[in-house]
């Protein structure tokens, strides 16, 4: 399912990224406490510190995910989503491989992310695990915190 994919930088008008973006917004909000949820809505996505990306196959749209430069150095990978539909299918692992040769790209030496910290984040927990990131104690504005969890990796 991998083959093929189309990672379109700065999609953010196409109406299919809209309502995965917005399904994205619900679901993080729905699976995390009042004032715990930290994806970027689409205002956030269109900070000059974010390139965003929207992935395709063919004319379906399979995921999202954006990567937020800090400084010269460090970077955050945020809003990564695959579409309903399309999970099991490696492509959480494509956009993660994207994002990360992405950060290379831009001279990034560190990337680090958030995410929830109860059972319906526990995929992508895994994969963040699975890809070298590992457990840290704080960055950018975040602090380690009973709902969410936070990752960090060299690039």
């Amino acid at each position: 399912m991998t083959e093929g994919l189309r990672f379109v930088a700065g999609d953010l008008a196409h109406p299919a990224v809209r309502d995965l973006l917005q399904f994205h917004l619900d679901a993080a909000n729905a699976n995390s406490p009042p004032g715990f949820v930290h994806a970027l809505n689409l205002r956030g996505l269109t900070d000059p510190a974010v390139t965003f990306w929207s992935v395709w196959s063919g004319d379906a749209l399979v995921g999202m995910g954006a990567l937020k430069r800090f400084d010269a150095g460090h970077g955050e990978i945020k809003s990564m989503r695959v579409a309903p539909g399309h999970e099991r299918r490696g492509i959480g692992q494509a956009i993660l491989d994207h994002l990360l040769d992405a950060a290379r790209a831009a001279g990034l030496t560190r990337v680090s992310l958030e995410t929830g910290g109860n059972d319906a984040f526990a995929a992508a927990r895994a994969l963040y695990e699975r890809n070298g990131f590992a457990p840290c104690g704080g960055f950018g504005d975040y602090v380690p915190g009973e709902f969410t969890r936070l990752y960090t990796r060299v690039v």
